[in-house]
């Protein structure tokens, strides 16, 4: 912080770029209310009440998100459907405790159990469960609304916000987010930055004040009660941050981007099929990263095989011809999905996960190497599989998909093996890179930076060490690049790092060609190349 409580400016950390100019509004858990109990029927009567509609509300959340924010938001479900757990609280109601009580003793005890954990991963879940547990609590005390009533256009300022906080405001009147603790690679921050809402995190301690706030995404600061010449700064800089964004936009239209002569192929990743209806979409070279995890939540199930054929083919009739690059279900670490992924795994980051999940769970598997198999024959498609360590686990996935080919066909069902090729987020992977025998890599930044620095991307605390450009992430990302070129073989980046600009003449030097960015990222970073390509900087 520089200077008193309001006039001058707290200083905090980039987590999604842009600018708000609004009224600060403090939220939090609101759970301190007087609630007055009834006899033990009512009282299970209530907190069953309570349940179902918190579970109502999550799914609806989980609808609005989906990919992997759906996937935050079923764990939440999933306690509520866990009825030893429930039935255990049940029981204390029938020892005499009022409902709110039992709940939240039983919830804080669960909290503790993960802030106690050695894992971070599992730390990192005591906040969604906190999220729960006020929340059957609001509704328990009657306030259990699920739209938080937030001004359009405010600050919005909290000490941490979870994924299912963030998705109940509604952000089209623009507004930004203020956290005083928080992770510029939290899940929250990934909501932000595809939906353009400015973030700044670890701003510290901020009085509760009602104030007008500045909030600069791009300088990551909050100004309280800003004098007219720092509101007249701030709204030019938000004037020349719009004209840029205007002006990369026009950038879009020409035909390619290109860096000292190499064209750069520029694809777009995409959580959902709903996804294809950004503006920008339409101008990108192709899919480089279709997530299909939503699949795994959006209808309460696993999904069947004409549902996923369905999902498929509508991005490639979309694609038209441009490729499309589907990845195979990831999930396990922080995705659990009821019915497929292990539960009560120690340490999930280095689990089951992925397509080690997937080879282990062949019957759920199938059905959508089935799906792929029959969308094959309608585009350009591409398939890949995640969290793969050996090429011995490729070659398992690779017969699986060529055995599922081979059934279809002799049930005379149009169907054929797609391009197969494998995401490079394990370090052995990308170190042991000549050893796999495949069409195309696609490096996930994300995973691979949080494996090598060893260092939980969720994690706040750990935030200054999670750096994407550490010299050891960019060794593994030349290297498999070069292995690439030297095999003619296509080497993509599909992680945060092709969306930051700031990355970007780190990744042109390690040798890459192709970057597959969130849609809303697409034409600031094909004016970003536009400008290195010119011998620019970046602003």
């Amino acid at each position: 912080m520089q200077g008193s409580a309001t006039g001058l400016a707290y200083r905090g950390r980039t987590a999604s770029i842009g600018f708000a100019h609004g009224p600060l509004v403090r939220v939090g858990a609101d759970t301190n209310g007087e609630r007055v109990a009834g006899n033990l029927a009512e009282e299970a009567l209530a907190l069953r009440a309570a349940i179902d509609a918190a579970s109502g509300q999550i799914a609806d959340l989980a609808g609005i998100a989906g990919g992997e924010a759906a996937q935050i938001l079923e764990f939440q479900v999933a306690l509520l459907e866990d009825e030893d757990f429930i039935q255990a609280i049940f029981a204390s109601i029938g020892d005499g405790d009022p409902a709110d009580v039992a709940w939240r003793s039983a919830l804080d005890a669960q909290i503790a159990d993960y802030n106690s954990a050695a894992d971070e991963y599992l730390k990192a879940r005591s906040s969604d469960l906190a999220d729960l547990r006020d929340r059957v609590i609001n509704i328990l005390r009657g306030d259990g609304g699920p739209a938080l009533e937030i001004p359009s256009g405010a600050v919005v300022c909290a000490d941490d916000l979870p994924p299912s906080r963030f998705l109940e405001i509604d952000w089209s009147g623009g507004g930004g987010l203020a956290l005083l603790r928080g992770s510029p690679t939290s899940h929250v921050a990934m909501l932000a930055r595809a939906r353009g809402i400015p973030m700044v995190v670890q701003l510290g301690a901020i009085p509760d004040v009602r104030a007008n706030a500045l909030l600069d995404g791009e300088g990551a600061t909050l100004e309280l009660d800003p004098s007219a010449e720092q509101v007249r700064l701030f709204e030019k800089r938000r004037e020349s941050h719009r004209k840029s964004r205007a002006s990369a936009r026009a950038i879009l239209r020409r035909p390619t981007a290109s860096w000292r002569g190499e064209r750069i192929k520029l694809f777009i990743n995409i959580q959902r099929v709903d996804d294809l209806e950004h503006p920008d979409a339409q101008y990108a070279d192709g899919i480089g990263l279709m997530r299909t995890e939503f699949l795994l939540t959006e209808r309460g199930s696993l999904p069947d095989e004409e549902t996923q054929f369905q999902a498929y083919d509508a991005v490639l009739r979309w694609a038209d011809q441009r490729p499309v690059t589907i990845r195979t279900f990831d999930a396990g670490g922080d995705k659990p999905v009821a019915g497929f992924t292990l539960d009560g795994e120690a340490n999930p980051f280095l689990g089951v996960r992925g397509l080690r999940l997937c080879l282990a769970r062949p019957e759920i598997f199938a059905i959508q190497l089935r799906a792929l198999a029959r969308a094959a024959v309608r585009g350009n498609l591409k398939v890949m599989f995640p969290m793969v360590t050996s090429a011995a686990e490729l070659e398992a996935g690779r017969k699986l998909f060529a055995d599922v080919v081979q059934r279809l066909q002799a049930d005379g069902i149009a169907a054929m093996l797609p391009e197969l090729g494998i995401m490079v987020e394990v370090p052995a992977a990308a170190l042991a890179i000549t050893s796999f025998k495949t069409s195309f890599f696609s490096i996930g930044s994300n995973d691979l930076a949080q494996y090598v620095l060893a260092c939980d991307r969720s994690n706040g605390a750990l935030a200054p060490l999670m750096d994407p450009l550490h010299p050891a992430v960019l060794e593994l990302i030349a290297r498999t690049a070069e292995h690439g070129r030297r095999a003619a073989i296509s080497v993509s980046l599909c992680g945060d790092m092709a969306s930051d600009p700031r990355c970007l003449p780190a990744l042109l030097n390690c040798g890459l060609r192709e970057l597959s960015v969130n849609a809303s990222a697409l034409a600031q970073i094909k004016q970003t190349i536009d400008r290195l390509s010119s011998g620019g900087g970046l602003d």
